[in-house]
Parts: structure tokens; sequence; C-alpha cells
């Protein structure tokens, strides 16, 4: 029998609010611990985060389970190998978890291969409005367990536009390079802090499209990637030859493209081609 891993998460979850709940200060959370082995800097509550998932997941492992975990600060770690992995980003949006504000997740993918068309579940959990997100493939996403429409599309203003679209990645020099290619598209737009609420936010039809302005990595979109798809978005990871080809590792980096159909995501990704 497969583990239960929307329990696990759940249970996770619950770890992380008390861990984020007893180190409430900006001062604490922000205390430095070197480079992770995906290349940003680690904060303690990065750790701390890091350090309760592994430890469910190990319990995971001790019951008789299998699999490969790619973590954003400790890496790959085989815990029995086998064709499963569990990407996991601790904190997605860690500098806005450091100044207590909101968004920041938690974001946990389970795959049954190395590359994102290959993800089977999805668990995003956002500690800013308390809201649980999760998909399984082929069954269809939810929001704190109700069914995301499928049919749900994207919102435009009379002229044409996109209403609201986001943009992570949102370094000042970025920004300049990359807005751009947003004129003539988006009426207005946001930019969160977190790759995976982005995602889960335009799941819920509440933006109507997103991008990165500079190249993400697995761990950040593992998972709210698949609850994209699954409530009838489309997303496509640019570097690559496939639109989900991208690895399930901490090398791979790409830009992402995001939108409620097929016609607005080939225009997105035309537009971020052009400004490559």
């Amino acid at each position: 029998m497969p583990p239960d891993w929307l329990g696990a998460c759940r249970r996770i979850t619950a770890e992380l609010r008390s861990m984020l709940a007893a180190i409430p200060s900006t001062q604490e959370r922000s205390v430095e611990l070197g480079r992770g082995v995906g290349g940003d800097l680690t904060l303690r509550i990065d750790d701390e985060a890091e350090r309760l998932i592994f430890a469910e997941l190990e319990r995971l492992h001790a019951t008789g389970h299998a699999f490969t975990v790619v973590s954003e600060e400790r890496g790959e770690v085989v815990y029995g190998g086998g064709p499963v992995r569990v990407v996991v980003d601790p904190i997605d949006g860690s500098l806005n978890a450091k100044r207590g504000l909101a968004p920041h997740t938690v974001s946990i993918a389970v795959a049954d291969g190395t590359t994102m068309a290959e993800v089977a579940f999805a668990y995003v959990y956002d500690f800013g409005l308390g809201e649980e997100w999760h998909a399984t493939r082929g069954s269809g996403a939810t929001l704190n367990g109700v069914a995301l429409d499928p049919a749900a599309r994207e919102h435009r203003t009379h002229a044409g536009l996109l209403e609201l679209v986001a943009l992570e990645s949102a370094r000042p020099e970025w920004l300049l390079d990359g807005l751009e290619g947003f004129v003539g598209v988006a009426h207005r737009v946001r930019a969160y802090g977190s790759i995976a609420y982005s995602l889960c936010q335009l799941a819920a039809t509440r933006i109507d499209a997103m991008a990165t302005l500079s190249y993400a990595r697995s761990v950040d979109a593992a998972a709210a990637q698949l609850i994209l798809r699954e409530s009838g978005g489309h997303v496509a990871f640019t570097a690559g030859s496939e639109p989900l080809g991208m690895a399930l590792d901490l090398e791979a980096r790409s830009r992402i493209v995001a939108a409620r159909s097929a016609s607005t995501l080939s225009e997105m990704v035309e537009r971020r081609a052009m400004r490559s």
C-alpha cells in the first residue's frame, strides 16, 4: 500500500505552524546558517522546517516505504531508492516568512519519475491565509477540500488585457528587463514572493497568468504546477524542448510561464522568448 501522502503533509504542516509560532520575530527567523545545496542562503526557519519535514519522511521510510528526497537545503537524500521522488521546498517565500509577511508556503510533490510531467501528488499550504491546496494526477485539485473548477477561465478587461498577472523573481534589474514584455498583455501585475503561491492563485483563477522573470528550480514549482494543471490551467518550463520536461533535481533551472488557457500560455511563452 502506498504512503498516505496527504496525511503526512498535514502532519508536517501542523509541525511547521508550531515552529513558526515559536520563533515569531524577524530577528529570530533571519539567523543565517550558510548556503544550502540549492545555492540560496539557509535561514534558521528554513533549517528548522526541513528538519521537521525529514523527520516525517524518515518515519514513512521506517514503515517500509522507499523514495528519494530532493530538498532545497539538503539536496538529494536516498531512502531506499526506487522510482519515487519527493520534491520539497520547506518554505517557499522564505524572505516573506523571515520578515513576518504573507505569503509563505510549504511545497511537497511526489513523482513516479524524474520530470515535472511525472508528478503524481502535490501539496501546498499557505501559512499566510491558512489555505491547503492539493492535487492527485488525473483526479483534480482542491482548495481546503473543495474541488477547483477546471472550466474556470481568465478575466480580461474591456481592452482585452489580462486583468491580473503575477510576476515572480522580482529583483529590480529583472523587473526592469522583463516588464516591457507584459505591456499590452497585462492590465495590472502583482509580485507575491512565492512561486508556489502564485501558481496556486492561478489554479483558483484569483489571477489570470503568471511568469518568472528569472530561472527557477524544480523545488519552487513541482507541487504547484500539478495543482494548476489539475485545476484546468496550463504551464510551461521554457528552458527545455518539452513544456513539462524540467528535471526534478537541484541542477535544472527554467523560467516558468503559466495561464488558464493554452492560447494565452502560447502568447506568454512567445513574449518571454522574445525577451530572453
